[in-house]
This record gives C-alpha cells, structure tokens and sequence, in this order.
C-alpha cells in the first residue's frame, strides 16, 4: 500500500476472451483550483482516465451542491439514461434539466488538469481547495470547508435503523 491508502495492484482485471476493464475510483483528495478554474487530477487516478476515456471527462452539477466528474464513456452511458426518463414527470423533467443542461466536456492537459467551468465553480460554490471524492465510477467535487462540514453532519446523524434493501445484505 502506498502512503495514501492506495493499492499499488492495477485495477484491471483480465476475463475469459478479453481483457476486461474495472476503473474504480476511490478515496478522499485534498485539490486546488488555480485562478483560472484549473484542477489537477491527482497523479494516481490520470493513468486510468487516460485508459479508460483518453482523458475525456464530462462535469455535471449534484442536487448536494457538488460537481460530479464522469469519464465520458460513463457519462454517455448515463445521459441515454437520463433523456429516456418521462418528460411529463416533473422530478425527472428537472434532474434531466440539470444534469444535462449543466454538462460540460473536458479534457485532462498534457499536465493532468482540467478546466472547471466559472458556472460550475459557481454552482458548487468552488474557490481554491477542494476535496475531490472518489465514487467508484465517478467522483464528487466539493469546497473543501462545505464538504467538512457535510461529512461531519452525516457522521453524526442519528439513524432510525431502516436501511435500504440494497444494503440489508452488506456487512460493513
């Protein structure tokens, strides 16, 4: 393991005919974000990016006031999704209104950065620091002081004990 907590194992994974691609993302990242709205991908994370989507990414908005960062093969995959929902339903009319209406294609620079967007700084109340949070197949952009503040508050809720059926069968 490396001083971050990483796996130094790829994460690929070869099956039956082909080489099969699993790109997890996980973790916790302290970034900065340069006058310009630049970010650094953190170096652990460009080889699959660059892998996995040549450096394609696309940054939307989350209803928590974060940015979600999708590699592009991902985000296609979940806007197809997206714009099937029924357009007389008001809930999805609006997640669809802001998901898609908010994405914005970026590429990682030959230096690993991405340019965030001044809507989506703004959106997501983004100055300099950051924590960038790995999601598996996707990460959440946050100010570092809201996300403190967010995960302290979550850590701290009372549950009232009921947890999806999804979760039921999953030993922490």
């Amino acid at each position: 393991m490396g001083g971050n907590g990483q796996s130094a194992r790829s994460p690929r994974q070869k099956s039956g005919a082909g080489a099969v691609r699993i790109v997890v993302f996980r973790g916790a990242t302290k970034v900065s974000l340069d006058a310009k709205g630049r970010m650094a991908i953190p170096t652990r994370y460009r080889e699959r990016l660059a892998t996995r989507c040549d450096g394609a990414c696309v940054v939307t908005v989350d209803k928590d006031h974060c940015l979600l960062i999708y590699p592009f093969p991902d985000w296609e995959e979940l806007e197809r999704k997206l714009v099937r929902l029924p357009s007389m339903n008001r809930v999805a009319r609006n997640i669809v209104r802001i998901m898609v209406g908010y994405a914005t294609e970026v590429e990682m620079d030959a230096n690993g950065r991405i340019l965030v967007s001044r809507e989506l700084r703004d959106f997501a109340a983004l100055d300099k620091q950051a924590m960038l949070i790995g999601q598996g197949n996707k990460f959440e952009l946050w100010d570092e002081q809201t996300w403190n503040e967010k995960r302290d508050a979550w850590l701290n809720e009372e549950d009232d004990g009921v947890l999806p059926p999804d979760l039921e069968s999953i030993s922490f």
